[in-house]
């Protein structure tokens, strides 16, 4: 993999990871692009993941500390309840993960008919969310079990992880900025144990890989993420999500019509 392509794929998942547009989508369009190897993109991914992954940690290093200091008082305040809350939302990812991984990893192998469907799908969730009035309502247990669905639906590529997550939390009445923060939060510690779970497995050698576009790409990944998860929040605040959802609905119908030429 040469740095350029490094660079692009970098800034393609630091962006999307946090802009409701789909990561994994548009990773796997610019794989096809980019004419990337497999064993390439398993290394790559989970690099650029991780870095992503960091960007959030960063962002929200405050609210992170809250929730551990929460988990380790178990007192049943506010903080203990959030993460409680938050450890609720990541059931329903990691059974989906768990029981169907074979099958999920069949579908990011270039199946752009898939992504471009997908990512129709997240455009509509996007223009409903984004036509939903703002309330002050917080996130409870319940609403933490069905955006934790959701985020599990956005395995599949094409579905926006934020996008889904998000606009499911609006869609319920929580307020924007709190659905946007809990959405970025949730996602941290599924990425890092998806992360452990490939390297432990073997399935990846790194010692084979070149270490430069890994840096490289790594690098391109968490800059830009800093800046996307920073804009982003600040989007979902001034209800500007139909702007992505368009977005959506091109990128979509595109990758569908381009599998017939």
């Amino acid at each position: 993999m040469g740095l350029l392509e490094a660079i692009i794929l970098g800034i393609v998942q630091g962006l999307t990871e946090f802009l409701p547009v789909s990561s994994s989508g548009h990773i796997e369009i610019a794989k096809v692009l980019l004419g990337s190897s497999q064993e390439q993109n398993l290394l790559m991914t989970i690099v650029l993941h991780a870095a992503t992954a960091l960007s959030t940690i960063f962002v929200f290093r405050k609210d992170i500390k809250e929730i551990i200091r929460g988990l380790c008082q178990f007192t049943w305040n506010k903080e203990f309840q959030f993460s409680l809350k938050v450890i609720l939302s990541m059931v329903p990812a990691t059974i989906v993960g768990l029981l169907f991984e074979n099958e999920i990893e069949l579908l990011f192998s270039g199946e752009i008919l898939l992504v471009g469907c997908m990512l129709l799908v997240t455009g509509l969730l996007l223009f409903l969310a984004d036509k939903a009035k703002n309330t002050n309502q917080n996130v409870n247990f319940f609403h933490a079990l069905i955006i934790g669905v959701s985020q599990a639906i956005a395995i599949l590529p094409g579905v926006s992880r934020s996008g889904a997550t998000i606009s499911t939390s609006v869609l319920l009445g929580i307020d924007r900025e709190k659905a946007a923060r809990f959405s970025f939060l949730m996602v941290v510690p599924l990425i890092l144990g998806k992360m452990g779970k490939d390297i432990i497995s073997g399935d990846i050698l790194i010692e084979s890989a070149k270490l430069m576009p890994l840096i490289i790409g790594f690098t391109a990944a968490f800059i830009t993420g800093l800046f996307a998860c920073k804009w982003m929040i600040q989007l979902v605040k001034k209800s500007k999500l139909k702007y992505f959802s368009f977005y959506c609905f091109l990128v979509g119908t595109v990758s569908i019509i381009s599998i017939f030429f």
